[in-house]
């Protein structure tokens, strides 16, 4: 689709949504006229329009923290688009990563969040917290020997409800693997955001091409 095909309003603009590409969480909306969209779509970085300015701006300019925009979607009415992109340090004008952090129903204190990326955000915090009684931070301290044998023994109950239990179990069963697999993350320090890129790069290949290449680089 081209810039020229989008459905401006009077004043010529779209409504931009700019969301992360890996953890899907939302981090700022903006405004762009077609020559803002189509620089984005041309540099592959974030353009927009600043209303307040009547100008043109490209996020990062000043502060470095540039939008490398990997997809751009347009709604049914092509009056507004998302912005898939890896955001190079925080999104928001006040140095937070999202400018979704204040809380008007519901939720928990931080930031608008989808769920993995919350559940990361919380055992970082318990792992942290003088408290304790923490289930969490009880693993973290017995190390990976624990950790591992929990995914085990974890895993092999998923596998056993996806044969033959409920689907209920099998929900259940599947949140405690995901839980102690991101706790087993969390110990090694290595960020949910390096394995969704991972699951990222996979878009496209081949299961069979894809595992054949990891046997063949052992």
């Amino acid at each position: 689709m081209d810039a020229s095909a989008l459905a401006y309003d009077a004043k010529g603009l779209v409504t931009v949504v700019v969301q992360d590409r890996l953890t899907g969480e939302v981090r700022m909306l903006a405004h762009a006229n077609e020559d803002a969209i189509r620089a984005t779509m041309t540099s592959g970085e974030g353009h927009f329009w600043s209303r307040s300015r009547g100008a043109p701006w490209k996020k990062g300019e000043t502060s470095g923290h540039v939008l490398r925009v990997h997809e751009v979607w347009a709604d049914c009415d092509r009056d507004a688009v998302v912005y898939l992109v890896d955001p190079e340090g925080p999104s928001c004008h006040t140095g937070a990563q999202s400018c979704f952090f204040e809380r008007a129903m519901g939720g928990v204190e931080g930031r608008a969040l989808p769920m993995l990326v919350r559940l990361e955000d919380a055992l970082e915090a318990r792992a942290n917290s003088s408290a304790e009684k923490s289930y969490t931070k009880s693993l973290l301290e017995k190390g990976a020997p624990k950790i591992v044998a929990k995914i085990r023994e974890e895993a092999d109950e998923l596998s056993r409800a996806i044969e033959s239990e409920s689907d209920e179990r099998v929900v259940s069963e599947a949140a405690d693997v995901l839980y102690h697999v991101m706790v087993g993350l969390l110990h090694r320090r290595v960020p949910l955001r390096a394995v969704l890129a991972e699951l990222a790069k996979r878009f496209g290949t081949s299961g069979h091409d894809e595992k054949a290449s990891r046997t063949g680089s052992a």
